[in-house]
């Protein structure tokens, strides 16, 4: 109990959420915007494929290297963040199976239903290649990396900034509106997965945004469960790019699947009102 206390002290710690997000915007925006700008040249060569995954890249790493800005001359936050990514005591069965497995669990619920609705059988499938390109670096290397980056920086400062000025579930939703403005850019950058995404049509575009909401829902859920670990939000986004990647899935079964993850999350919502209501973090919300 008295370490959980602590948690609630240590989370007000956290302290400049505006000087976070606007940095963790404005830096990765200027990188991508140039990125997408050298993307279209013509003609495109290899030199400038190269400079354009480096921006690009860097763009990604920028939001980890602001949260370790402000992470480390604090010794409290230092802490704070070593225990929370080196800790395997609050990693219980229940929210590990979910971790891993629910995003499998939806796209394929998601494929199912859609059958209903005439969509083909083939989504089962898994895909003979990647449905986008990410520059000079390997499409599998991408859906490893980029998770784990932004996590390191979402949830080693950003989600704990925004809990120290609201309760969970406005910081979630803010979180979730900020990282649609996040992405915006990389939908200007040729044959990158926004980009595609755009070009698909304005539903599928829609659907990103709102699927947005029930994921952080969801993760928020599992982060404060096990005591704020990084481990599970880093995973659970890593689960949800790789199966809803490998699968030939139609683009109308992910709209399905944010109704199914937008149900689970008025769930969870509903069922934990302490945990997503109550303006200061509370320790009995952990079990």
């Amino acid at each position: 109990m008295k370490a959980q206390v602590q948690t609630t002290e240590i989370i007000q710690a956290y302290q400049r959420p505006l000087a976070f997000y606007t940095l963790a915007t404005m830096i990765p925006w200027g990188l991508w915007f140039i990125s997408g700008h050298i993307s279209h040249l013509s003609p495109y060569s290899h030199e400038m494929k190269w400079i354009t995954s480096i921006l690009s890249f860097t763009g990604l790493l920028a939001p980890v290297l602001i949260a370790f800005w402000f992470i480390l001359p604090n010794k409290t936050l230092r802490e704070d963040f070593m225990r929370r990514f080196f800790n395997f005591k609050t990693l219980k069965p229940q929210y590990l199976l979910i971790t891993v497995f629910l995003m499998l669990v939806s796209i394929l619920a998601a494929q199912a239903i859609s059958l209903l609705f005439g969509y083909p059988a083939d989504q089962f499938q898994l895909r003979g290649s990647f449905s986008f390109s990410s520059g000079i670096f390997p499409v599998w290397v991408l859906l490893l990396l980029a998770p784990l980056l932004e996590e390191l920086a979402w949830h080693s400062y950003g989600t704990d900034c925004l809990r120290s000025r609201f309760n969970l579930f406005t910081a979630s939703v803010l979180f979730a509106f900020f990282w649609s403005l996040w992405h915006f850019p990389l939908s200007f950058i040729k044959d990158y997965y926004h980009s595609n995404l755009v070009e698909s049509g304005l539903i599928y575009s829609v659907n990103f945004v709102v699927s947005l909401v029930p994921f952080v829902l969801i993760m928020n859920w599992l982060y404060y469960k096990t005591n704020r670990n990084m481990l599970l939000p880093i995973v659970f986004h890593i689960s949800a790019g790789f199966f809803n990647e490998i699968f030939s899935t139609h683009p109308m079964s992910k709209v399905i699947q944010t109704g199914l993850l937008l149900v689970l999350s008025a769930f969870l919502v509903l069922t934990n009102r302490s945990l997503f209501f109550n303006r200061i973090f509370n320790p009995s919300t952990i079990n």
